[in-house]
């Protein structure tokens, strides 16, 4: 379905415009019309990690004239597998002012908006405002529904992409999309495929379960484009379909979404008709393992004091790492016993930790932050260890306060 161009047309190109957009201009779809409405084009990237890299770069190069980069966070060595458009010499820095540079030495054309601040209810609406269209680079479920909630409510296309190890998705939600002629078309948002978010500690993140770097390239690439055929008006935009790639076996598969008429946003009698509380929405942490872990989280200064009691013989306690083999290969707590999550929800684990602890050592459970260890442990309380503890902050903060020597990840 073709759809009406987004965007008005700029005046003019200039002579170095047109000299720098030329392989666009003989396009016939494209053209100095679509070349003159991506210069009249305000588009807000959120993230400029894994799939903000390349769409930040690309739609840069693109011509696109206005582009706002919505981050808060710094540059660390772990983004540079992916996220590239940091460099070394960019680690400590904003990661925002870090891509704007980047852009800016792109296409010194582009004006670049930075907004150097986290995402919220507070501020969503402000930043969202007077852009044409948002692109969605986050990697969590709670900054997804209020970025749908809040392009909804301010009637702005959402071009969304999700990627996780070999498996990336991409979207175009736009609900008051109209078509060539006018017409209002019957388009779904993100809470019509999905109205619920995954069960807490069900799904990991990128941080947790990683991600090809190569992948944030595929799928950046896809939002872009998809981004150019709203923003011109040309082609057959992936509005009302969910693009899924598995890069492990080079497979594209295109689905259609519907609108949902029972959509809590979009649907004939919404529910949701302002910003809601996300974090609660969608919840880090299931309600058991929230339960569980009140007062039963200690801290890595903590931990390191009863490892050398145990050493020196005062205290018996069991050390449970519960993260994956290929995380423990990368570093690990000192005299921690690796069984995986996934070993304690199917119950397989409860015999290896009754042999463990021998019915009387106190269990203590970590992971890479705490999230997972905090569900293990509501798990490991209801199978009767009582007294179970899990580590806050888990190895993140045991090499960030105690082993600095270590490598985090």
């Amino acid at each position: 379905m073709s759809f009406a161009p987004l965007v008005e047309p700029a005046e003019e190109l200039t002579i170095d415009e047109v000299r720098r957009y030329s392989r666009h201009l003989i396009i016939p779809d494209v053209g100095m019309g679509g070349q003159k409405r991506l210069k009249n084009a305000k588009v807000l990237v959120i993230g400029a990690g894994g799939l903000g890299s390349p769409a930040l770069l690309y739609l840069a190069a693109a011509g696109v004239g206005t582009i706002g980069i919505a981050e808060f966070d710094e540059v660390d060595e772990s983004n540079l597998q992916r996220q590239i458009i940091h460099g070394q010499s960019d680690i400590g820095r904003p990661k925002a002012e870090s891509a704007r540079d980047a852009i800016n030495e792109a296409n010194p054309y582009v004006n670049v908006v930075v907004h150097n601040e986290r995402l919220d209810n507070d501020n969503v609406l402000r930043i969202f405002e007077g852009y044409d269209l948002i692109v969605d680079g986050t990697d969590n479920f709670a900054t997804r529904y209020m970025v749908n909630d809040a392009a909804f409510f301010l009637k702005i296309p959402y071009v969304w992409g999700s990627i996780y190890r070999f498996d990336g998705q991409a979207s175009v939600f736009w609900p008051h999309a109209v078509d060539e002629s006018g017409a209002s078309v019957d388009a779904p948002c993100y809470r019509c495929l999905y109205p619920e978010p995954p069960p807490p500690g069900m799904v990991p993140s990128c941080a947790e379960g990683g991600v090809l770097g190569v992948l944030c390239a595929s799928i950046g690439s896809i939002q872009v484009n998809e981004a150019i055929k709203v923003l011109t008006g040309i082609g057959d935009p992936a509005v009302g379909k969910l693009v899924i790639y598995d890069a492990l076996e080079l497979e594209w598969r295109k689905l259609r979404v519907r609108k949902d008429p029972n959509c809590a946003l979009c649907g004939e009698n919404p529910s949701v008709t302002e910003l809601i509380d996300y974090e609660a929405f969608c919840g880090a942490l299931s309600e058991e393992a929230a339960d569980a872990a009140v007062g039963s989280t200690i801290s890595v200064i903590q931990l390191e004091h009863m490892l050398k009691e145990r050493e020196a013989g005062s205290r018996d306690f069991v050390l449970i790492d519960v993260r994956e083999p290929n995380e423990f290969e990368i570093n690990k707590i000192p005299g921690a016993v690796l069984i995986p999550k996934g070993e304690f929800l199917t119950g397989a684990a409860l015999t290896e930790l009754s042999r463990l602890a021998g019915g009387e050592s106190k269990v203590v459970l970590h992971c890479k932050s705490g999230v997972r260890s905090a569900e293990v442990l509501a798990i490991v309380k209801g199978a009767g260890y009582s007294d179970a503890v899990h580590v806050g902050g888990g190895v993140v903060a045991w090499v960030n306060q105690v082993d600095p020597s270590q490598p985090s990840y």
